[in-house]
């Protein structure tokens, strides 16, 4: 189950960790708790004292989870949960996320940003890099869902890599999709209508350029990059109970953004 609807008290979490993010206002709230032998990490929409939780990242980040599961794709599942969480002596009700460590026993992780300046060789860019160590097909999907998303936020941090006690290395499931979709459209009904679903936004963009559209002539054409397929029938595998939570135009919208994204990433890279 990838949504719990039913309210659930969470008052007990501590959001102690704050992620801010450049040009946005407000921050990222987070925290975490062991269970049953298990760390569990949770994230928090947009926040900030005066509005609470005003933005609707963790429903993005749901959305997406399951677009890449019918893409095929390996990432982070992140499960949505209607919760009543506390933030300084403040009861908030929100819709928050909830995840599991994907990391194996005796891994440790590390930016790619910084495991890059570490093992690079001279002058060479980030993606060559990428693909002298073996990840090309990894990066490769990673750029076709970001295009396909609108992801604003793919930093050297939000690509981490897995490191083990023999320095054996491994990207980690792709993660962190929150500012995406929609990102900027919070509850007018007017703004989410005039979102420009093909607007080529500047992006925080690690690997490639700052251009979404640009970074898709770094795939490979003719050759399938994802291994699931997207139909048209899908809008209710990606929306389905999610209209509780956010305005049936906002849906709609989502659903013409990722459809129509995804019909010129298979005209653009020559896909069947």
């Amino acid at each position: 189950m990838d949504f719990i609807k039913e309210l659930q008290d969470l008052r007990y979490l501590d959001w102690a960790d704050t992620k801010m993010s450049p040009g946005t206002p407000g921050c990222f709230l987070k925290a975490y708790e062991e269970k049953d032998g298990e760390r569990y990490y949770y994230k928090l929409s947009n926040y900030d004292s005066y509005r609470g939780v005003f933005g609707h990242e963790c429903v993005n980040e749901l959305i997406v989870s399951r677009l890449l599961d019918i893409l095929k794709v390996e990432h982070l599942q992140y499960r949505l949960i209607h919760a009543m969480i506390s933030i300084d002596g403040q009861e908030i009700e929100a819709y928050i996320n909830q995840s599991a460590n994907f990391r194996r026993e005796k891994e440790q992780k590390q930016p790619f940003d910084v495991y890059y300046e570490l093992n690079r060789e001279k002058d060479e860019k980030p993606l060559d890099f990428a693909r002298r160590m073996g990840w090309r097909d990894y990066f490769d999907r990673m750029m076709a869902v970001d295009y396909l998303i609108c992801n604003r936020d793919r930093h050297g941090a939000n690509i981490e890599i897995l490191v083990d006690e023999n320095n054996a290395a491994r990207p980690a499931p792709l993660f962190d999709h929150g500012v995406s979709l929609l990102f900027s459209c919070y509850s007018d009904i007017t703004e989410i209508q005039k979102f420009d679903m093909f607007a080529d936004k500047p992006v925080q963009s690690f690997i490639g350029s700052k251009s979404l559209a640009y970074n898709l002539r770094f795939l490979p054409r003719e050759q399938k990059i994802f291994d699931g397929v997207l139909q048209e029938s899908d809008r209710e595998k990606l929306l389905g109970d999610l209209d509780e939570v956010l305005p049936k135009e906002h849906l709609q919208k989502i659903w013409e953004m990722i459809w129509g994204r995804w019909e010129r990433y298979v005209q653009i890279c020559n896909q069947e």
